[in-house]
């Protein structure tokens, strides 16, 4: 008798006495723990990222393009990768050269990269997590994996839920899907925190409101 018939058999003994006509019983789930405003998700949203070691900014409108510069040029960044979607005004006052987003481009020639900056798809406040779903205001995965430096903007309230079922609505399963909570990080058995082993070390996430 093979692991998987012993299995089976034993599921089969176990739901022996059970009526074949018996409805399921299921489980209801919280959509989000607790109830907040607005303003109060976003809050929290920016205490989890800042919590994860992301370095989290507020930003108006018609100040990103500002912002994104001082960023770039406090770095010291040299050169910036661009998603084909990236809107042209964030960066209109950036002196850093363009990368590209392009299909060819090697490991090689973006882990020369200084920074990289993208948009969202959607940011979870309970876990301090922003999604990437390689939309043309993100690009391909590479971009945001690479380069040392990744700036996220997000759009404040319309691209903050509370939950991460809030999130999945939002979310096609068919897309390449990337899940950021923090800088990229991992520890040893020891618990030493190293930073930047599979992906960027430093992540600033721009909070973008419409006024």
């Amino acid at each position: 008798m093979s692991s998987r018939e012993r299995v089976l058999g034993r599921v089969r003994r176990a739901l022996a006495d059970v009526p074949r006509d018996e409805a399921p019983v299921t489980r209801d789930y919280l959509r989000e723990h607790g109830r907040r405003s607005v303003p109060e998700t976003v809050d929290l949203l920016a205490e989890n990222l800042a919590d994860y070691r992301a370095i989290v900014h507020r930003c108006a409108d018609g100040r990103l393009p500002g912002l994104l510069t001082r960023l770039l040029a406090a770095h010291g960044s040299q050169s910036v990768a661009v998603p084909p979607g990236l809107p042209p005004s964030w960066l209109k006052a950036v002196d850093a050269t363009r990368v590209q987003d392009r299909a060819a481009s090697t490991p090689l020639e973006l882990d020369r990269v200084d920074s990289v900056v993208t948009g969202c798809a959607v940011a979870v406040a309970e876990t301090g997590t922003i999604v990437l779903d390689g939309s043309p205001d993100q690009g391909r995965r590479r971009i945001t994996l690479v380069p040392d430096h990744h700036i996220c903007v997000v759009r404040v309230p319309d691209q903050v839920v509370a939950s991460v079922p809030q999130a999945l609505e939002r979310l096609d399963p068919a897309r390449p899907l990337t899940w950021i909570s923090g800088p990229s990080a991992t520890s040893d058995i020891e618990l030493d925190r190293v930073e930047g082993v599979h992906g960027p070390r430093t992540l600033e996430v721009v909070l973008l409101s419409g006024s």
